[in-house]
């Protein structure tokens, strides 16, 4: 297939309605499309599905072409393959159980409840206020690290995010740039030495914490190295409170858009789940993944070469029409079993199970506690770099009662 000119991709600043219509005319004309770094994009929610699945012909593994580029460690979950990936997800997966979550939580909705109370001001920013603020706690609390260090966390997470780049691609390409080692690098390598302080104060000192559970998880005689606990750790802290944040955000958002959907919820909570769900969906949090061919493959009928480094779009899949009936559409009532905003096939996220429970908890908690909420009229509200599609603040306003 000749590759055709395309526009550039739009950015998320107006919101996301350029990006959302580009790629569906993407998924209708183009849906693999080579960019000007080389990189092939794929847009329909079956080809995505087929990727994410096979990880014999997609590798995660990042370092196959750019060996010195990766500021991340070679052993995190997210980008090693089979057999690694296997051993180490069946020793976390031992220790980070879907129980952990359930036990969590009562805490979970105290802790929210906390917050809320904490908010005097009908007009507050709900990112700053409360969305970034409790999964940062949660997940502080599971690990077992000091809550009140939150703000060593937002200040990791803001300047592993402050780089701006055109796309996603940039940023893999650009990674050896000496400004991305200083914003990327050195953040990322405070968090693990921060973190690697507190694996090796377990190994002496156990406690009722997830570090704890995961320097002693074993599986068939194999234990995690400090690395391995420190390189998850961080995957956890930075990957869970960055998308949470993000979800709780954009539930906001949709029901701006949808004035329905809340006035729906208020007088149906079971709907919540469903809510979440197509939250994830229409405003998916992390928008792409990563792989790279291990031998020449054909999608649609665009060939591929080895070595060449596959983004599939986890954000216009979740829109494809082919998989989900008027997909511009939030329906409570949809049947969002196919969406894949967490991930498909080995790398399905960890997180969640974690991210669904705060998400819903946190709206159940807003819904109680105002009688309504809205983005303020006039406010700026700021989106985050492509791929990632989410606020880095929300304005609010609310009625009490």
């Amino acid at each position: 297939m000749t590759q055709q000119l395309v526009s550039a991709k739009p950015s998320t600043q107006d919101g996301g309605a350029a990006l959302l219509s580009w790629l569906k005319t993407m998924r209708d004309n183009q849906p693999v499309w080579r960019d000007e770094y080389g990189v092939f994009h794929v847009f329909r929610h079956a080809d995505v599905v087929a990727v994410t699945s096979d990880f014999t012909t997609y590798s995660s593994d990042i370092s196959r072409i750019m060996p010195d580029a990766d500021p991340l460690s070679r052993d995190i979950l997210s980008v090693i393959d089979p057999p690694l990936h296997r051993k180490l997800r069946r020793l976390v997966s031992t220790a980070f159980t879907p129980r952990t979550v359930t036990q969590l939580e009562p805490r979970v909705a105290e802790l929210g409840r906390e917050l809320l109370d904490g908010i005097e001001s009908d007009q507050f920013d709900l990112i700053t206020e409360f969305a970034y603020t409790l999964p940062v706690i949660v997940i502080a609390e599971l690990l077992g690290v000091p809550a009140g260090d939150r703000e060593l966390f937002r200040g990791w997470s803001e300047r592993m995010l402050s780089k701006e780049f055109d796309d996603p691609v940039s940023m893999q390409f650009e990674s050896d740039d000496a400004e991305f080692r200083e914003l990327v690098g050195t953040p990322m390598q405070q968090m693990r030495d921060y973190l690697g302080a507190h694996c090796a104060d377990r190994r002496t000192k156990p406690r009722e914490d997830l570090l704890t559970k995961l320097v002693q998880a074993e599986v068939d005689g194999d234990r995690l190295t400090d690395k391995q606990v420190v390189d998850f750790a961080c995957l956890l802290l930075m990957a869970g409170h960055v998308s949470t944040t993000m979800l709780l955000g954009n539930t906001v958002l949709c029901m701006e858009d949808n004035p329905d959907i809340q006035p729906a919820l208020r007088a149906d909570r079971s709907l919540i789940p469903q809510a979440v769900e197509e939250v994830l969906r229409t405003r998916t949090p992390i928008t792409i993944a990563s792989r790279i061919t291990t031998t020449d493959v054909v999608i649609g009928d665009v060939a591929i070469p080895a070595n060449s480094m596959v983004m599939p779009s986890l954000l216009s899949a979740n829109h494809d029409e082919r998989a989900f009936p008027d997909p511009e559409r939030f329906d409570l009532h949809r049947n969002s079993a196919q969406q894949l905003a967490f991930g498909h096939g080995i790398h399905f996220c960890l997180g969640a199970p974690l991210a669904r429970t705060e998400g819903r908890i946190a709206l159940e908690l807003v819904l109680d506690r105002f009688s309504d909420i809205r983005v303020t009229p006039g406010a700026e509200v700021v989106y985050h770099r492509e791929g990632l599609y989410g606020t880095k603040n929300l304005p609010v306003s609310v009625i009490r009662g």
